[in-house]
């Protein structure tokens, strides 16, 4: 299992020096473990140079096999600081910038006054990224929308207003509220959220194409663009908390929303530490704003 975790944090830190000082091994060691797990397999896992390590095509095949057997071996030992008491763990959580940003610093702060010794991982990405780190057991459970993905069980968190945001001196910041059909003719900055997009389903239902002339996947990004005079979007309103973006901020009419939940394989399942937090969320979430 050592071998195991070493290969995995080489390939997370991208340096057999880094992952050795991370693991309390000398480098000599974590090269033999990675030799020794060559020689067992009978494939070499990793291409290594100068500037860079990556799986072999053999070892991209093996790889998410191993990263299961990790996640086994954790679930075994999570399992058994059950039984003892929670007083170790690890959560690992898939989530989206806004959510990183503004519900789990206050989350995580009180959980852990309760229980210190339990550490946190996340991973930040789309809503379909966050779907398949659960299903391939990189992640326990991960923030998303249940109408983004499938095969995966859901309870509902919060619903997030979706507003239009424009450059400060726009036309359009003097109406106070916006429709789509509005928006439609103006150069659009669309946050990239993988196959499915809240803002993009809304103006399909109405018929309408916007100009979509840049994507990006980073909220405060589109900010930056949108203050430049770039193009107008649309962002979820928790996103725009806390920011002294020099932008117009207006409601849509009808309103949009996003449906917020938690997603996992199975609750009954997960890790204790991934089940207490999760509690610990469904219990405050009228307190998210």
């Amino acid at each position: 299992m050592n071998r195991f975790l070493a290969l995995q944090k080489i390939l997370e830190l991208g340096s057999f020096t880094e992952a050795a000082t991370a693991l309390g091994y000398t480098q000599s060691a974590i090269s033999q473990m990675i030799t020794s797990l060559e020689t067992e397999f009978g494939v070499t896992l990793l291409n290594r140079s100068r500037h860079d390590i990556h799986l072999t095509h053999e070892g991209q095949q093996l790889y998410p096999l191993i990263q299961r057997t990790v996640r086994q071996y954790q679930q075994i030992t999570e399992k058994a600081t059950e039984i003892k008491g929670l007083d170790t763990g690890v959560i690992r959580v898939g989530t989206v910038s806004s959510i990183t940003c503004h519900w789990l610093p206050g989350l995580i702060k009180d959980f852990q006054q309760r229980y210190p010794h339990i550490d946190f991982v996340f991973y930040q990405g789309d809503y379909n990224s966050i779907q398949n780190w659960i299903k391939t057991d990189v992640v326990d459970f991960g923030f998303t929308s249940p109408a983004a993905i499938t095969g995966l069980q859901t309870i509902p968190v919060k619903d997030d207003e979706l507003v239009a945001i424009l450059p400060a001196g726009h036309p359009l910041a003097r109406q106070e509220k916006l429709t789509l059909s509005a928006l439609c003719p103006e150069p659009f900055i669309l946050l990239e959220e993988g196959q499915f997009n809240e803002p993009l389903r809304a103006f399909a239902a109405e018929n309408l194409a916007p100009q979509v002339k840049y994507r990006l996947h980073d909220d405060y990004g589109i900010m930056t663009m949108v203050e430049a005079g770039l193009g107008v979007s649309i962002l979820p309103k928790l996103v725009l908390r806390r920011t002294n973006f020099n932008i117009a901020i207006r409601s849509l009419s009808p309103g949009l929303s996003r449906k917020l939940a938690l997603g996992f394989k199975d609750r009954r399942s997960l890790p204790i530490a991934s089940q207490y937090f999760v509690q610990e969320i469904l219990d405050h979430r009228e307190d998210l704003v």
